[in-house]
């Protein structure tokens, strides 16, 4: 799971900055990290709480995905986004409502002020790698956590041929 978060937070600065062909980097790197979440994380929500409730568990693991995206991508996102539209729209003396306009046509027009360039989701993407920086420190303080737990269950382990 470490290094899963890790392939994300490197993937979420590739797309922060904007570097020509990043891109591509970016979506195979998050989404790496994305599909070893799913393939990791029921298998270590088992071993870590048991099986009795694996059910429970699983869903709410499930909903986690969506309701993650609905603060992120719902609120996060889509307000840095409007903020820096809004900033490009202030620097270029176009504000998308003429002055004779209503607010009523306004919203009519459904012209939701544009954003051009990097800029756009550089904060949200630096949240997202930092989100990704922390959910790997965590990983790590799970690790040391019960790397001790497994040293008493299974015993240290010795190198083949040396009982």
């Amino acid at each position: 799971m470490a290094v899963a978060q890790l392939l994300m937070a490197v993937g979420h600065i590739f797309i922060a900055f904007g570097w020509p062909g990043a891109m591509h980097i970016a979506t195979i790197l998050v989404g790496l990290g994305y599909g070893a979440h799913w393939a990791i994380v029921p298998a270590a929500a088992s071993e870590l709480f048991g099986l009795k409730k694996f059910g429970a568990l699983y869903n709410f693991l499930t909903i986690a995905n969506p309701a993650g995206s609905l603060l992120f991508s719902g609120l996060i996102a889509s307000s840095i986004y409007d903020f820096e539209a809004e900033k490009q729209a202030h620097q270029h003396h176009h504000p998308h409502m003429s002055p004779g306009t209503s607010v009523f046509q306004g919203m009519l027009r459904m012209d939701a002020p544009k954003c051009d360039g990097s800029i756009c989701f550089f904060l949200t993407s630096l949240i997202m790698s930092g989100l990704c920086i922390v959910a790997f420190v965590l990983t790590m303080i799970l690790v040391h956590r019960t790397k001790i737990v497994y040293a008493h269950l299974y015993g240290k382990s010795r190198p083949a041929g040396l009982s």
